[in-house]
């Protein structure tokens, strides 16, 4: 599912360039049939041991009016150096030997204990994604909700891709329109290092009880350092203050308004979704990245129902991959659990 012409992959195009008996390969089709938001984000190694460095550009250069018999000065543009650093999420698992031995399929049963750690680690990941903010706390990476935190375009310039659903109360969520690729937005890791989460199976071991009395448990060790850059931020927009309650009545977030205005907030788009596009060359429409939008469950829930209705001609449930996929102008709509319903209104 990666971009054509993009140097970013997704998790699982990584899998398939690792030689590692499947390891991977297999610990990575596990995780994005748990998390839809892991099966889509595109990811790049980053250009640092901790992390990511972007140099992003802030300023065009001005031309002048010139009059004849008068010179004109050099202009140049104006650019800025970001630094995204990477989360080390980590854990170990330890099963009591005689436990897994018991029913004579050792293999099997610490598969199951290991597709627990999956979902577990998976959610985290999700959830720091969408909240995480490594100011608050330094050992994760920053997220998408701090960078679109505030409508206030005197506070944030992201604020100018930052609507309001009109909620007031701290029973809101949020609707996020993403461009994943190697320009706009991507998971990244440190340089040198193996992407996706890696699990060792660390075989037998001697461990202690509460009592610091010894027995004997299999240990298997995970590990998975990630962290996001988002090199333009004009290519994610949040639709924020959606009040779950009130998904339905006079007082009512129109979705579908809400979701044409950030479309139109992206610089580009692909021809069916907005048709502003920056070139008619192929190559070019390619390097746009790849829209998704991301909702969670209860607002999913909403939007599967508006598809249903015949006098709707924007939201379709469509077949993709023979999964069936409710679309917004062609657009996957995907659930993402993390996305709470509890937020706080943004201001």
């Amino acid at each position: 599912m990666a971009v054509i012409g993009s140097t970013a992959l997704t998790y699982a195009d990584w899998a398939k360039r690792m030689d590692d008996g499947m390891r991977v390969a297999s610990i990575i089709e596990l995780l994005s049939q748990t998390n839809e938001i892991l099966d889509d984000m595109l990811v790049m190694e980053g250009n640092l041991p901790t992390g990511h460095k972007t140099t992003v550009r802030t300023g065009l250069p001005q031309a002048t009016w010139r009059l004849l018999n008068n010179g004109v000065p050099n202009a140049k543009s104006t650019t800025a150096q970001i630094l995204d650093t990477c989360g080390n999420l980590e854990t170990y698992a330890v099963i009591d030997k005689d436990i897994a031995d018991l029913n004579g399929n050792t293999a099997e049963f610490r598969l199951s204990e290991v597709k627990a750690f999956l979902e577990g680690m998976s959610q985290q990941v999700a959830a720091t994604i969408i909240y995480g903010n490594q100011f608050l706390n330094p050992e994760r990476f920053t997220g998408l909700a701090p960078r679109f935190s505030t409508v206030t375009t005197a506070n944030s310039q992201t604020a100018n891709n930052v609507l309001n659903g009109g909620g007031t109360s701290n029973t809101n969520t949020s609707i996020w329109v993403t461009t994943w690729g190697n320009d706009t937005l991507h998971g990244t890791f440190p340089k040198g290092k193996i992407t996706g989460l890696q699990h060792r199976d660390m075989g037998e071991w001697p461990v202690l009880d509460s009592a610091n009395n010894t027995y004997q448990a299999y240990r298997d060790h995970f590990k998975w350092e990630i962290g996001m850059v988002l090199r333009d931020w004009r290519y994610v927009a949040r639709i924020a203050n959606i009040d779950v309650t009130q998904l339905t009545g006079v007082s009512a977030a129109n979705l579908i308004n809400l979701l044409v205005r950030a479309l139109y907030r992206m610089p580009t788009t692909p021809g069916q979704v907005t048709g502003i596009q920056p070139s008619v060359t192929p190559e070019v429409r390619a390097n746009m990245g790849r829209l998704v939008i991301y909702a969670n469950r209860v607002v999913r829930t909403y939007l599967d129902l508006q598809a249903m209705n015949k006098t709707n001609v924007l939201l379709r449930l469509e077949e993709w991959d023979g999964k069936v996929i409710t679309t917004f102008r062609g657009i996957p709509i995907r659930t993402c659990d993390a996305i709470l319903s509890n937020e706080a209104q943004v201001t």
